[in-house]
């Protein structure tokens, strides 16, 4: 580990020591880098995995938007493709990003909010990414995409979880409930139209 390094993990570990709105993160890193990341692609859900999807959905504000549940992974990455970067629903989700970094910063300044951040995209990065190697290899995907988006999508979820857990957002909020999709080892990819398409 470089000085720099160093330097970055003793000022978060003053940081957490500090603030007690950062209580929550560190379960949450814990509850994330034990998540069996991708374990069920694919697979038929069961009915608990149903209820959460159809719970996002409807505190998203799409209660009309039915789970479909994705059989391969050449489903998944066209539905990704197709996910429109400008749609309502991801139009939905930025609003709610951009609402909880703000509760987020009501406490915390710009640049500790970063580092904190930071330390959780690394924190669970590793994980993901194996997860997301071990998926391919036992699915049979040969395509480099595949680990690529998987990792991303999950990455991004457990930034906004983590946000949500620093907040005290409730156990109904979208980004708790799409965390917990992917902790049943799914990959949510996005609603379209009145479907919420997951793998």
């Amino acid at each position: 580990m470089t000085t720099e390094e160093n330097q970055f993990e003793d000022d978060i570990e003053e940081i957490f020591d500090e603030l007690p709105t950062l209580k929550s993160v560190a379960p949450f890193l814990a509850l994330a880098g034990n998540v069996h990341w991708f374990r069920t692609l694919g697979e038929d859900p069961d009915r608990e995995t149903v209820q959460i999807a159809r719970a996002y959905a409807e505190a998203l504000g799409f209660p009309n938007a039915e789970p479909g549940f994705l059989g391969d992974w050449e489903e998944a990455a066209d539905a990704a493709e197709n996910t429109n970067i400008n749609s309502a629903a991801w139009e939905a989700e930025e609003q709610l990003r951009a609402a909880i970094t703000d509760d987020a910063l009501a406490v915390l300044d710009e640049q500790t909010l970063e580092m904190v951040m930071t330390h959780v995209a690394q924190g669970v990065s590793e994980a993901i990414e194996q997860g997301a190697t071990e998926a391919a290899q036992e699915l049979r995907i040969f395509d480099e995409e595949f680990v690529r988006a998987t990792s991303g999508a999950a990455v991004q979820a457990a930034y906004q979880a983590a946000l949500a857990a620093m907040t005290g957002a409730e156990e109904d909020h979208p980004f708790v409930l799409r965390f917990q999709l992917f902790e049943k080892g799914r990959w949510p990819i996005g609603i379209i139209g009145n479907s919420f398409l997951i793998f």
